[in-house]
């Protein structure tokens, strides 16, 4: 039997309900979006049939939590064409080009590019469509800075992250001594009532969409950083990875089921945690969460035997890599593929593994 490319793990709750009901999109209330810049490809297919289609079977209310990229492909879902705007998404971050006699600092350089992605998405139709949806409210996820992580100066801000990282070994509570959770909201947040940090919900207007997208995949020394995003506090704004790098589940309270398409099988809490074991999210906070992530067999069969990922821009020539994420994008219709074989079935769990 050939394995699937497609892993679908599943809670306790959430198991249980899709043995139950079927694969109804109005079970999910939640859509979860992690860090992971151009990982984004990597789930080119997946998102765009769950975007423009599987969620648009239903009219129910969703709520959008996302960080980085996450945030970015979330407002792809939120345009009022969201079939074409992920793929439009996608194509931009795949196409990103620049001048490599350039002078400019290479952080001026990127911010640039990351404008130029998000303006592909960010009409003055979708921007005012995000902002006030009738049915997904959008979460923005950033991180704002304290203290010698409040600016983009590379000594300090250097120093900063070096005791962040320190504390955070130490207790991910202290991380809140060197940053702020600031999440751009377009309604209420009901499923996610976040506790763990210092935490700040601001209005979304169609002015802070951009700005608070640009925050929110803002990484420290690679990028500026975004300054004062209108309706937040004063401050400098860095990449919400810093903090919910895939999500802390301990603030997880909604009664519907989380539907979370994700770069991989492991739920990490923040950015400093990616090499602290124990500070992946155990089974038992996810047992309202559904996960489809590619699977290790999957991933064997890629070129490089991985997902895009933002490194590739300094190991692979413009082309090499342009290749390389082309490729990608397209044999990720398998993951599309092995999930409407699943949703079709006549046993809805059939290829979902039971979170222990």
């Amino acid at each position: 039997m050939t394995e699937s490319a497609l892993t679908i793990l599943a809670g306790k709750t959430a198991f249980l309900r899709l043995k139950e009901n079927g694969w109804q999109p109005q079970l999910f209330d939640t859509l979860m979006g992690a860090s992971g810049g151009a990982k984004l490809l990597g789930l080119s297919h997946l998102d765009r049939f769950l975007f423009g289609d599987f969620l648009q079977r239903s009219d129910h209310p969703m709520e959008l939590y996302g960080s980085s990229i996450g945030s970015w492909r979330h407002a792809a879902l939120a345009a009022p064409d969201a079939a074409k705007a992920i793929a439009t998404l996608q194509e931009r971050y795949l196409n990103q080009a620049w001048d490599e006699n350039d002078t400019r600092d290479p952080s001026q350089v990127i911010d640039e590019l990351c404008h130029w992605v998000l303006d592909g998405i960010c009409d003055e139709e979708t921007v005012a469509h995000l902002s006030d949806h009738p049915r997904f409210v959008s979460h923005i996820v950033t991180a704002r800075g304290l203290g010698l992580n409040g600016g983009p100066r590379s000594a300090s801000l250097g120093l900063g992250l070096g005791l962040s990282a320190i504390g955070n070994l130490a207790s991910r509570r202290l991380l809140a001594l060197g940053f702020q959770r600031v999440v751009f909201s377009s309604g209420g947040s009901v499923s996610f009532r976040f506790e763990d940090f210092s935490n700040l919900h601001v209005a979304l207007t169609p002015e802070a969409v951009k700005p608070a997208l640009l925050a929110s995949g803002s990484i420290p020394f690679l990028m500026p950083g975004q300054i004062n995003v209108p309706g937040g506090p004063l401050g400098h704004y860095w990449d919400g990875g810093v903090i919910d790098y895939h999500f802390d589940f301990v603030n997880h309270q909604g009664e519907g089921l989380v539907l979370y398409p994700h770069f991989t099988d492991k739920v990490i809490k923040g950015w400093f945690d990616k090499k602290i074991p124990w500070r992946v999210n155990a089974s038992s906070r996810l047992d309202k969460v559904v996960i489809l992530a590619p699977s290790r067999s999957y991933l064997a069969t890629l070129p490089y035997g991985k997902i895009p990922d933002r490194n590739d821009f300094a190991r692979l020539s413009s082309k090499e890599r342009i290749n390389y994420w082309t490729q990608a994008m397209a044999m990720s219709e398998a993951l599309a593929d092995e999930l409407m074989k699943t949703i079709n079935s006549s046993d809805p769990t059939q290829n979902v593994v039971a979170l222990s």
